[in-house]
């Protein structure tokens, strides 16, 4: 199994208007934490035919430090079912390409349904970014929408 480059990943999420609509079907992703203490989490994901081990650093503003290898997808729901917290986050993706920039857009279904995310990755903190008329508030500095935090306090539960 090759590794891949370590980066830092630098993400601002925002919550979506609530009129907005998914335009198709995204990408079905689950996603278990084997830990997701604050220093580091470490995350098992399916996303469509993939999956992918994933360790993150502590969030530092809105950048971290973050590995990410692929997995077997046997071995990936194994995990999920086996070790990882309960319950799992279900999500569609939808990808969304906005003034140059790619604009990941989660539509949570499971124990968050209701909740829709957009996330931005950019190269610097500071890079420009013009929002897209259906983003709304900034949530990055909200650990209540870490996907981490959202097995342990779920959004239907706010």
């Amino acid at each position: 199994m090759a590794k891949e480059s370590p980066k830092t990943e630098i993400e601002r999420k925002f919550r979506v208007a609530p009129e907005w609509q998914p335009p198709g079907k995204g990408t079905a992703y689950e996603q278990g934490y084997l830990s997701s203490v604050k220093e580091r989490t470490v995350r098992v994901r399916i996303q469509g035919d993939e999956a992918r081990l994933t360790i993150k650093g502590a969030t530092k503003g809105v950048s971290r430090s973050e590995y990410e290898y692929p997995i077997p997808v046997d071995d990936a729901e194994a995990m999920l079912r086996e070790l990882c917290e309960q319950p799992t986050i279900e999500k569609r993706r939808h990808v969304i390409e906005h003034d140059g920039r790619k604009w990941e857009v989660d539509v949570f279904g499971g124990e968050n349904r209701g909740l829709v995310v957009a996330e931005l990755e950019l190269e610097s903190e500071d890079a420009a970014f013009t929002k897209p008329d259906w983003v709304r508030e900034e949530v990055s500095d909200d650990p209540r929408y870490y996907n981490a935090n959202l097995v342990k306090h779920p959004y239907t539960k706010w």
